[in-house]
């Protein structure tokens, strides 16, 4: 979408009617990988302004009947744990304001690469990877270096240290171990990515791991069993919507913002609107995958 249809969309009216009128009485969860702080600050005060931003565990407590949420609530998440999220804990603290960020239980703490983010090689070729079975997808990886249990001279994903520094703040949540396409996996190393992920994030911080979010925003029925089997209390998807007390735990919906590089860029994508237009133009690849 342009800059000039994000303004004519806030400036209209047509955003702000949608959070008072549509979003009044649901629950928001919006989706983050990699901002920066200057991005951070901008968008985390405006969301301040506008919803009531509340921890995933706050909503899990209420569909459990334990707390009752405020009108226009909203959960910030982030996917992956990247190295530049812990730039954001001075303003988290700042702010005081929760988050949630997903993590690759067996990227952060190493040296090892995110597969979509290894080279520029790489990232024109994600669009067919994720489309080709697991095995194969990390077969042609090689061509270009990379390995799973590579340790590179650069790193990527969030160190152990910083993780035990931002836990008091931060809730973390798990993001499967090396981020597959579930869907793509076999029935074993789905089960590995998805419980062990969990059992990692428990021996090895310290965390107590009620959340799953699914790599790519794709799942199928065997993945929800597999983290219901895990022990998970819900997992969280890319597909746009909103929530409510009754959703599914396990299907739980998200707004992709893509962190937003303006207000009006963040007004328009965090009330839905963005994402119900560009959904009625083009059908989504990712999401649930029958079995």
């Amino acid at each position: 979408m342009s800059d000039l249809a994000y303004k004519v969309l806030r400036y209209s009216g047509v955003a702000w009617l949608w959070r008072e009128i549509v979003q009044r009485n649901k629950v928001t969860f919006l989706l983050f990988h990699d901002m920066d702080t200057k991005d951070a600050e901008r968008n985390f005060n405006y969301l301040k302004q506008h919803y009531h931003v509340i921890e995933l565990r706050d909503y899990l407590d209420a569909v459990r009947g334990n707390k009752k949420l405020p009108k226009k609530a909203l959960v910030i998440t982030f996917d992956d744990g990247h190295a530049s999220n812990y730039d954001l804990l001075p303003v988290l603290k700042d702010q005081e304001i929760p988050v949630t960020i997903f993590l690759c239980s067996s990227i952060v703490g190493t040296r090892r690469h995110f597969w979509f983010r290894h080279s520029d090689e790489v990232k024109r070729q994600v669009e067919t990877l994720k489309r080709q079975p697991d095995q194969e997808r990390l077969n042609d990886l090689k061509q270009w270096g990379f390995d799973l249990q590579k340790e590179y001279d650069d790193t990527q994903a969030l160190t152990k240290n910083q993780i035990n520094e931002m836990k008091g703040v931060v809730d973390f949540q798990s993001h499967t171990c090396f981020h597959p396409i579930l869907p793509q996996c076999d029935d074993a190393t789905a089960k590995e990515e998805i419980a062990g992920s969990k059992k990692q994030l428990e021996t090895d911080y310290g965390l107590e791991i009620d959340a799953l979010s699914y790599p790519n925003g794709d799942y199928s029925e065997r993945d929800i069993k597999l983290a219901k089997e895990a022990g998970y209390q819900c997992g969280v998807t890319v597909d746009s919507g909103y929530n409510d007390l009754h959703t599914d735990l396990f299907r739980l919906r998200r707004f992709s913002v893509n962190d937003a590089k303006s207000t009006t860029e963040l007004m328009v994508k965090a009330s839905g609107l963005y994402a119900l237009l560009k959904h009625q133009l083009h059908k989504p690849s990712y999401g649930f995958k029958p079995s």
